[in-house]
């Protein structure tokens, strides 16, 4: 099960100044070439004595303050990053042989942010971000339907959902972003930008 990765070498002069502009090209590129949702990443979490989670979500907003999901606060990243803040969020874009590693801090949005955001998503998932205890056990999934009927029946399509108490964003900081390029020979480039005192410099990791 091996595949050679055939792509041009990028080398540190064709890098942006800083990391969110980098990842803005690639991401760009990622959704030009068709990747099914492109905006999916991996987001690992760790308890206090270090036991590690993953699990993917999609990344609904990134800006030079970093790069942005939603979830329930209550669920088990929720509750593993109010205990812990660092976090690795991986981007694997395997059809262009492309990855992106993040690792930061991260931090609550403002509720301005996240109602707004809210308000942005279908009626269905408003609803569903109500019915799912995220993380929690539930009995059956005929329980989960059950309440996503009811909450149905309380807020219809014209109905405001109001925004969950225990929902919101998440920013993740970022202190080193790895931009990896598949090559031949597994000889791959992997130029990583870090941050040092409020200025990114770049390195070049061995495959």
């Amino acid at each position: 099960m091996r595949k050679q990765y055939r792509s041009e070498i990028v080398t540190e002069d064709s890098l942006a100044a800083d990391p969110m502009t980098q990842f803005a090209s690639w991401f760009r590129q990622a959704s030009l070439s068709h990747i099914f949702e492109p905006n999916a990443m991996v987001v690992s979490t760790a308890t206090p004595d270090g036991r590690p989670s993953s699990r993917t979500v999609l990344l609904k907003q990134f800006d030079e303050r970093g790069f942005v999901f939603y979830t329930n606060y209550a669920s088990r990243k929720g509750r593993e990053i109010a205990e812990n803040p660092y976090v690795a969020l991986l981007f694997p874009w395997h059809p262009i042989a492309r990855q992106v590693i993040v690792t930061g801090t991260a931090a609550r949005v403002g509720r301005d942010e996240t109602a707004a955001y809210f308000r942005s998503r279908p009626h269905g998932s408003q609803l569903g971000a109500w019915a799912s205890d995220q993380s929690q056990v539930i009995a059956s999934r005929a329980e989960l339907d059950r309440r996503y009927a009811e909450l149905a029946e309380r807020y219809p399509e014209d109905e405001k959902v109001p925004v969950p108490p225990e929902w919101g964003g998440l920013r993740v900081v970022p202190e080193e972003v790895e931009f990896w390029q598949g090559h031949e020979n597994r000889l791959h480039d992997r130029l990583k930008y870090v941050r040092e005192g409020g200025v990114w410099r770049v390195e070049r990791l061995c495959p």
